[in-house]
């Protein structure tokens, strides 16, 4: 068959591509890691793979594809049918339809666990709490076993559910993650483990799922060689992107289900390896090669397409100081004059005064605000720069806000469905129940209690007397929960009805019920793009998409808008101009990540990141003062910082080095430095003499 989809390639990407496909090896290759550095065309290559794999005869029912949103698995998906439509025609839309299992580790998690539900003793009816539902869960616990009213302070349960989280994602002890992580909840250690029993014993009492549950249970299922051999054999080929990403519970799944590593592919680039606050590790990748030794091929695609050859080579002399990391300099045919800006600033406020008359610069050439994108450390640092570009009238979006499932009336309306779906979910019910004029927590409580002693607990609800003063809007909440629970009207229409049953407790709730309202029947039009409630239910709560009404902030009605950005949430974007804050110590590497040499590795894959987002121009902004409040009993200072130990006097080369603002020269020789106009010390000496 002809390869002419491949023609467009470079010999590296293409090698990616055709590894292990052809007759010699039955179309499925031994275990593959492709080390693919920022910018060098990794979903490019990643979806010419797949798409390779079907016109050469794979079965698009046999292949995994894992990433790490359920855009990007989305994203995927379109390129592969378009490249399949240049080689198959007419007949490409049955094979890449039938491309069903690409999704996110979770959601791919949740779908095989109700496969396999009966097999694992789990009801395939459980619900799946997001991280809000875990911790008021995890509260609700702590509550009952006294945790709240303790002599000293108990961690938060905002605490309690990350250091659960982290012992269970890094496969971790208890002790060593309270020792490495949080030690000043150390103390808690049994109290902490009871909790966590407790916890766990509630999400089987109510048949839900949290989060890490999806991965821990799915590496639990394949423990078991059998099933973990059933569940390897219905896929030739697993394909992972983002494999820097991975934590040890994700690996240890990947290693179960292809134990050889016959027909894996692993993506991903060690140097943007910056996710260990999710219990990520760096080790996965490179420790891949070990994992599959001899066996393992490593392609490294070290082309740029993004950025400039000076940009480059400054990310590429900062990264090349790595302790540990595949060995690669990226390189590109995009020649520049201009070397990436190091720019000395008095403090925060010149900081944002220079980027502001950057970014107007900027746009005056040509390029959209859009275009260009301010990075930080840490949400907090951009404070300053929001006062300035507010002051100007400069319009930005901020991202890593608030999620869309996180509003109130978001939450309100998935609870009807999850409830009607699993009655024995108590925080869906209690937040239900809660709605109802005259029905508090106690009432709630008891409600939940009665519901919980019978076997079905929804019937169970219509014999249970109403709480007092919740008068017709009881009977109306057990009306529609239990036409939802028989599906008598079918999906998406199940949506609607539970809309329609919150839109009066809405407007009682919210002043600003018009524009949430919006919200509510744009999650309608989401729910008609799935195939039932239960995967609408799962998908949705595992990736959701960012919040669209005034709730997150005033509705942005201008054309165009600067990005301001974490270095977390801009991985894997681009623009053609960046301006990174606060290049410092403290900021970067941030004080409370200057620890242990993997932590400062991982700040200096941060700095790494955020400098190859820039296509054309890259700015590292350091300020010389920071003011702090507060901090003294003689109210506020300001301390002194220094340049970011990543970029040391040896990488000053690479480097336009400068100082903003720059001093202006003496007028008409009336001026100058070492002209005194007016002197202070001899006036002060003559108030006395």
């Amino acid at each position: 068959m002809s390869a002419a989809h491949l023609d467009k390639l470079n010999p590296e990407q293409r090698r990616a591509v055709e590894h292990g496909v052809g007759p010699a090896e039955n179309g499925i290759g031994g275990p593959l890691l492709v080390i693919a550095g920022a910018g060098s065309g990794k979903t490019n290559t990643l979806a010419h793979r797949v798409a390779h794999l079907i016109v050469n005869g794979a079965d698009p029912r046999r292949i995994l594809l894992m990433t790490f949103s359920r855009r990007a698995a989305a994203e995927m998906v379109r390129r592969v049918e378009r490249i399949c439509a240049q080689v198959l025609g007419s007949n490409a839309d049955v094979m890449s339809n039938a491309l069903d299992w690409a999704g996110t580790f979770h959601g791919v998690g949740a779908r095989l666990l109700r496969d396999y539900a009966e097999q694992i003793g789990l009801d395939p009816d459980f619900t799946i709490h997001d991280r809000e539902d875990s911790a008021d869960l995890i509260n609700l616990v702590r509550h009952e076993l006294g945790f709240s009213e303790m002599e000293s302070r108990f961690p938060t349960k905002r605490t309690c559910l990350a250091i659960y989280s982290r012992a269970v994602n890094a496969e971790m002890p208890l002790d060593e993650v309270l020792r490495g992580s949080y030690p000043w909840c150390a103390g808690w250690e049994a109290q902490l483990r009871e909790l966590f029993a407790a916890y766990v014993e509630a999400k089987q009492a109510q048949n839900v799922l949290d989060y890490d549950d999806l991965l821990l249970y799915w590496a639990q299922t394949v423990s078991d060689p059998v099933l973990a051999d059933d569940i390897g054999e219905r896929f030739d080929h697993v394909l992972v992107d983002e494999y820097q990403d991975t934590n040890r519970l994700q690996s240890s799944i990947l290693l179960a289900l292809k134990p050889g590593g016959r027909g894996l592919t692993v993506v991903g680039d060690d140097a943007q390896s910056i996710y260990s606050f999710r219990a990520a590790t760096v080790r996965n990748i490179l420790d891949f090669p070990n994992a599959f030794s001899p066996s393992a091929d490593i392609i490294t695609l070290d082309r740029n397409y993004r950025s400039t050859q000076p940009i480059l080579a400054a990310a590429n002399g900062v990264i090349d100081l790595a302790s540990e990391r595949f060995t690669k300099n990226l390189w590109t045919e995009r020649q520049s004059a201009e070397r990436p800006q190091l720019v000395n600033v008095r403090d925060e406020a010149d900081q944002a005064r220079y980027i502001v008359e950057r970014v107007l610069e900027n746009r005056e050439v040509g390029a959209d605000l859009k275009q260009q994108a301010v990075l930080f450390r840490t949400s907090h640092h951009s404070g300053p720069l929001e006062v300035e570009l507010t002051r100007r009238n400069i319009p930005f979006v901020k991202f890593g806000g608030l999620k869309f499932l996180d509003s109130a009336h978001v939450k309100d309306t998935l609870a009807v469905l999850r409830f009607a779906q699993n009655p024995r979910d108590r925080v869906a019910g209690f937040r239900l129940m809660q709605l109802l004029p005259g029905v508090g927590p106690s009432a709630a409580h008891r409600v939940m209690d009665l519901m919980a002693d019978h076997s079905d607990p929804l019937s169970a609800l219509s014999d249970i007397p109403a709480p007092p003063r919740s008068g017709d809007d009881w009977a109306a909440f057990v009306d529609t929960l239990q036409q939802l629970r028989s599906g008598n009207a079918g999906w998406p229409a199940e949506i609607e009805c539970a809309r329609r049953w919150y839109e009066p407790h809405l407007e009682l709730i919210h002043e600003d019920a018009s524009a949430r309202l919006a919200d509510l029947l744009q999650l309608e039009q989401i729910a008609a793009s799935y195939p039932s409630r239960e995967r609408f239910l799962t998908e949705l709560t595992l990736d959701p998409p960012d919040a669209t009404s005034d709730h997150a902030g005033a509705p942005l009605l201008d054309e165009d808008y600067l990005i301001l950005s974490t270095i977390h949430s801009a991985k894997g974007q681009e623009w053609k101009a960046v301006f990174v804050l606060n290049v410092v110590d403290g900021c970067i590497p941030s004080d409370l990540g200057a620890g242990a040499t993997a932590e400062i590795e991982e700040e200096r894959r941060l700095l790494y990141v955020a400098m190859t987002r820039a296509k054309d121009s890259l700015h590292l902004v350091v300020p010389q003062r920071f003011f702090t409040q507060g901090q003294s009993a003689q109210g506020d200072r300001h301390v002194y910082a220094s340049r970011t130990r990543f970029i040391p006097a040896a990488l000053l080369q690479f480097f336009e080095c400068r100082t903003w603002p720059v001093k202006a020269a003496a007028a008409d020789g009336k001026r100058n430095a070492g002209q005194v106009r007016v002197d202070v010390g001899s006036r002060m000496l003559g108030m006395w003499r």
